[in-house]
């Protein structure tokens, strides 16, 4: 049954990745293959990636965190990626040639995640999951300040930074395609080698030990390749808010809380709205577009909002 549903979201995420290489800002359907093959099709394909990737690292964050309302987002990590990013891009700094953007991205979302579980565990003992949520969304707010001010400081640069932050996939190239793959692969890999240790946390860190798991240790290396999806879908995409909330909280409601399904799962649901997002944001006022974050922020706000009252209710 489980395997039904996942290959009927594959065959609904191939219709929504056909639709989103066929329609554009002039709707000429598959007419031009240029504008298809070198413009649409790795627009798509990078939306897709990027989409799937915070999807699944929301689902680590949600499952280890036991929440629900936990993501990448709310952990600071997107706002540390975006940070490492903005600094690249106002710096110049070239380190590993085209592989700086997204190795800044990561580092910046690793050191997020290091910072905000570090104080988390000096100023409460227990550790608790909710101390570590309140810790990165106090960290984010920080990190979108300093933001922020690079925006007012650097004005001549002000509308490219601007635009990235909101999230965009325009005019981004086979490049960064080739660039994301390496880093998704990577992370994907890592966290799927946990999918057994991930359902034996969710009964609890007392009862995971008992049965043989090293929970921290295996936090840590969760959060450490979560880190490495967030971080370089936001340094090259910029920070997408909600897709992180939304596909893992629908994977569980279609497939269940067992991660070798949930998180195949969310990356294709993921994945699939992001395209879906990105083919709203060039097509609602074209010729103009509309950020990506502010189409994922449009549903994903009233979405958190219903979750939330939702988990009070029960």
């Amino acid at each position: 049954m489980k395997a039904k549903r996942l290959a009927a979201a594959a065959a609904v995420s191939a219709l929504v990745l056909f639709c989103a290489v066929a329609l554009g800002s002039s709707f000429a359907g598959f007419e031009n293959g240029a504008v298809v093959r070198n413009i649409r099709l790795p627009r798509v394909l990078l939306a897709f990636m990027s989409g799937g990737a915070l999807a699944v690292s929301g689902a680590v964050f949600q499952s280890v965190l036991k929440n629900q309302l936990a993501s990448p987002y709310i952990m600071g990590v997107s706002s540390g990626a975006s940070l490492g990013a903005a600094l690249v891009m106002l710096t110049g700094v070239r380190i590993a040639a085209n592989f700086t953007l997204p190795l800044a991205g990561f580092v910046f979302g690793l050191a997020a995640v290091f910072i905000v579980t570090g104080l988390s565990a000096r100023l409460d003992r227990n550790f608790s999951n909710n101390t570590i949520i309140l810790f990165g969304m106090v960290f984010s707010l920080f990190v979108n300040a300093v933001l922020t001010t690079l925006l007012s400081l650097f004005r001549e640069e002000l509308k490219t930074l601007l635009t990235w932050q909101l999230g965009s996939f325009a005019l981004k190239g086979w490049t960064y395609v080739k660039l994301l793959v390496p880093f998704i692969a990577a992370g994907l890999l890592g966290i799927f080698r946990f999918t057994r240790e991930m359902d034996i946390l969710s009964f609890g860190e007392a009862e995971a030990e008992a049965l043989g798991v090293p929970s921290r240790r295996v936090r840590g290396q969760l959060f450490f390749f979560a880190a490495l999806l967030t971080g370089s879908s936001a340094a090259l995409s910029g920070a997408v808010g909600f897709v992180d909330i939304i596909a893992p909280h629908v994977s569980r409601r279609i497939a269940g809380p067992a991660h070798r399904v949930l998180l195949p799962l969310s990356f294709l649901i993921g994945g699939s709205l992001m395209a879906a997002a990105d083919l709203a944001a060039r097509t609602i006022i074209s010729p103009s577009e509309l950020p990506v974050g502010a189409v994922t922020a449009l549903i994903g706000a009233p979405f958190f909002v219903w979750v939330y009252f939702g988990g009070r209710k029960k």
